[in-house]
């Protein structure tokens, strides 16, 4: 099996960068109290910066057992935090609707 850690470091801090700009938005027009974007997007950041955490742990182990393990929380995690995200597009949407 090919090793997924890289790729999911890659798009996890991506994706950081991404909410974090997104929470950064927010508090600079001052709509975040309006909306649970910013919640949203903050749960997504934190999960993000862990799928990084871990997919960089997995990928400077020697251990195979440990690396497997640690890229399935970065997998898991990067799950969640894509969900998040998703959640907070769809509030983006229904908003502008």
């Amino acid at each position: 099996m090919e090793k997924k850690s890289p790729h999911i470091l890659n798009a996890s801090s991506n994706l950081l960068g991404f909410s974090l700009i997104i929470i950064t938005s927010l508090k600079i027009t001052k709509i975040s109290h309006n909306t649970y974007l910013d919640e949203f997007a903050g749960v997504a950041s934190i999960l993000f910066a862990c799928s990084c955490f871990c997919s960089f742990l997995a990928i400077r182990t020697r251990n195979k057992k440990r690396e497997y393990t640690f890229e399935s929380i970065a997998d898991y995690l990067f799950l969640i935090a894509l969900f998040c995200i998703v959640l907070a597009v769809v509030i983006v949407t229904l908003k502008i609707i």
